[in-house]
């Protein structure tokens, strides 16, 4: 597979209960979706959107594999703020990590999460999908 998959969505929605990400995956014009439920603490609103992107990368390759958010973060580098993922990907056991360079309109840094995610799995998506 040479075609990657287009974030084509993200929404959050805060509710009784908490916080809901869902993100749109677009795999030559096939939606995917994932979503992940949790605190609606700002603060863990990154590990939510890896989770949800990570739930349609699942969705994407049909179940073959599982994926794992072992750790998501932004920092500085130099000048730039950056978000970085890191996942496991299963079967394989094999630990990949992703980043992305925060834009000036991703004020929460959830477009740079997901590409981070998706960054970090693009290369290997072609050999389970």
């Amino acid at each position: 597979m040479d075609e990657r998959a287009i974030i084509a969505d993200i929404t959050q929605a805060d509710e009784d209960a908490g916080a809901i990400v869902s993100i749109t995956l677009d795999l030559a014009g096939v939606e995917h979706r994932g979503a992940a439920v949790g605190s609606s603490d700002v603060r863990e609103r990154p590990r939510l959107v890896g989770e949800a992107a990570l739930r349609a990368v699942e969705s994407m390759t049909g179940g073959a594999v599982h994926l794992d958010l072992l750790a998501v973060a932004s920092a500085d580098v130099g000048d730039t703020r950056v978000a970085v993922a890191q996942v496991r990907l299963d079967p394989f056991e094999e630990v990949l990590v992703g980043s992305a360079l925060l834009r000036d309109e991703d004020r929460d840094g959830s477009w740079a999460v997901a590409r981070a995610v998706m960054d970090a799995l693009n290369r290997r998506l072609g050999q389970v999908v």
